[in-house]
């Protein structure tokens, strides 16, 4: 138990709230936009675009260092948040012709977290600022996950640009796009890339994620700020790494990498299924069951042949049984199993360990923070109400899953 409280006292409140701030910082605000373009979302998009092209990569025989990428996304959002009122170009300007003001820019970004992040990941914060200054600074292994991670960030600009074209006047946005274009040129040697610019199979596969990002949660109230299934999706992946960093037993590669795009993809089939509010889920006892046995089959029905073959396997393990613990064995499957046979037998990369009950914890946590939020903005109703009540009543105090004091860390938060 002392362990754990450590730990969460690492997982620090205000970072929570921090990376929340995602949702409140909008995007395109001196263009006509027809839905909230906000930070959390463009953060999400990103990364499940550099999961895409990274994949065709790794088919293509390349090593991708998924770590590079995860940390990155995490990082490049908190810079973001630091920044939100500098527009890009002005960044970029500034990077090119006042490279010595830039770098004080980037020492003050880094100040503003270096009370609210734990000390190892301040410095992998450091770090990261410093290789994207310093491009050749980046080691040989992590060159092309650098590469891809730009490539998904400029491909991920240019959909947004596409989505204000429906409403905008062209003139507004042809040198926009055209410096995007000219971008975006020097990555299309990277095959994702080439198949997403040019709409062949794995852009359908975007179309449908990207529904996520017109649907907004906890429908049936008002709230501030509204968040999307997308950005949920990435606010749940980033707080699944956090609380996996503080795992007594530390994880292997491939489970810290599993965790995290578990957590990214946990709400998928909702791009099809739309968002089902809980209260509805729970109507009966076995309803949540058949919601999930008919998410699963219109998954495999219209989002899997969207899929290219050599991802589609995994994303398909990533939803399946998502809040389960469990591994991956080449002769028997998927099987659940103990967060204690996690930690001892089955922490190998060969075996896919994934912490799913962390992934429903996280889950949660985002629930409850939105909902705390909106009642904190002064915006609240039973709905909200009764949504804090049952995730506390869900986690009572000591309640321990997966080595996590799950209800004092969500009696922390709202305190």
């Amino acid at each position: 138990m002392q362990r754990q409280v450590q730990a969460i006292k690492m997982i620090s409140k205000e970072i929570i709230l921090k990376i929340f701030e995602g949702f409140s910082i909008q995007r395109w605000t001196d263009l006509l936009r027809p839905f909230d373009i906000v930070e959390m979302d463009k953060a999400a998009e990103k990364t499940v675009l550099a999961y895409i092209i990274g994949k065709y990569e790794e088919h293509n025989s390349k090593f991708v260092d998924w770590l590079w990428i995860i940390y990155a996304s995490l990082f490049d959002l908190l810079k973001k948040i630091a920044l939100c009122d500098i527009k890009a170009p002005v960044l970029q300007m500034l990077e090119e012709k006042y490279p010595e003001e830039y770098a004080r820019l980037n020492e003050w970004v880094l100040s503003q977290y270096k009370t609210i992040l734990d000390e190892e990941l301040y410095l992998k914060f450091c770090e990261y600022m410093m290789q994207k200054s310093f491009p050749d600074k980046i080691p040989e292994k992590s060159r092309l996950a650098f590469r891809i991670f730009s490539a998904a960030n400029k491909f991920a600009t240019i959909r947004e640009l596409q989505m204000l074209s429906v409403v905008n006047e062209s003139f507004r946005l042809e040198q926009i796009n055209t410096e995007l274009q000219t971008s975006l040129q020097p990555f299309l040697d990277l095959q994702g890339l080439q198949m997403l610019f040019t709409h062949q199979h794995s852009f359908d596969f975007l179309m449908k994620v990207e529904q996520l990002r017109f649907q907004i949660r906890w429908n049936q109230t008002p709230r501030v700020p509204k968040t999307s299934v997308l950005g949920h999706c990435f606010f749940v992946a980033v707080i699944t790494l956090l609380l996996c960093r503080e795992n007594p037993v530390k994880m292997c590669e491939k489970r810290i990498i599993n965790n995290f795009f578990s957590a990214l993809f946990h709400d998928l089939p909702e791009a099809v299924t739309r968002d089902i509010i809980s209260p509805v889920k729970q109507a009966t006892d076995e309803l949540p069951n058949i919601v999930k046995k008919i998410e699963d089959e219109i998954v495999n029905k219209e989002l899997v042949p969207l899929m290219e073959d050599f991802y589609s396997e995994e994303i398909i393990f990533y939803t399946s049984d998502e809040f389960s613990n469990r591994i991956k064995e080449p002769s028997s499957g998927t099987k659940i199993v103990s967060w204690e046979e996690l930690n001892s037998v089955y922490n190998k990369d060969s075996f896919n360990p994934v912490d799913g009950r962390t992934v429903r914890i996280a889950d949660h946590l985002s629930a409850l923070i939105e909902a705390d939020r909106s009642i904190k903005h002064g915006i609240t109703s039973s709905h909200l109400e009764s949504g804090i009540n049952g995730m506390l009543s869900t986690y009572p105090c000591s309640s321990l899953i997966n080595g996590i004091d799950v209800g004092f860390l969500f009696r922390k938060l709202i305190e």
